[in-house]
């Protein structure tokens, strides 16, 4: 069986403002590429957290059974948060340790429930490093965003 890889990326022009998320999904046989497949998506008004959780979350959720699947990303906030705040979070009734309301909660749920379907290792990866699977995904974050910037007709 194949290994899978998710290199996600979000990106946003102003924050907040136009926003976009990408993922290059790769399924791997050692060192050779078996199939690859590419995601991505934006909305007018929004978050670089917002975006980076919705690519994770599009990876996970683009899966059509349970898999094993390396996530990398670059965003800091994604890997700690799920990895870690996320279960002092659900203790206090989804309250941060000062006790204010998390941020982006209905997305944190939602990438809660797309990982329990899979077996997911977290990585994470120095964005805009040279890493050639980050910056593709960041590329297809950024034509994400593309519709929504201004300027641009919408379709």
């Amino acid at each position: 069986m194949p290994d899978l890889y998710a290199y996600t990326d979000g990106a946003c022009s102003g924050n907040p403002g136009p926003g976009g998320w990408g993922v290059l999904l790769r399924a791997m046989d050692g060192e050779t590429i078996v199939k690859e497949r590419e995601l991505n998506g934006g909305e007018a008004e929004t978050t670089n957290n917002r975006m980076e959780l919705l690519a994770a979350i599009a990876a996970l959720e683009s899966l059509s059974r349970p898999s094993r699947i390396t996530v990398i990303t670059d965003s800091a906030y994604v890997k700690n948060g799920v990895t870690g705040w996320i279960h002092g979070w659900k203790r206090n009734g989804w309250k941060t340790a000062a006790k204010k309301p998390v941020k982006n909660v209905e997305l944190w749920q939602r990438l809660e429930e797309a990982a329990q379907r899979h077996d997911v290792t977290w990585e994470w990866v120095k964005g805009h490093a040279g890493h050639p699977e980050n910056e593709r995904a960041d590329e297809l974050a950024r034509e994400g965003m593309a519709p929504f910037k201004p300027g641009k007709p919408r379709a």
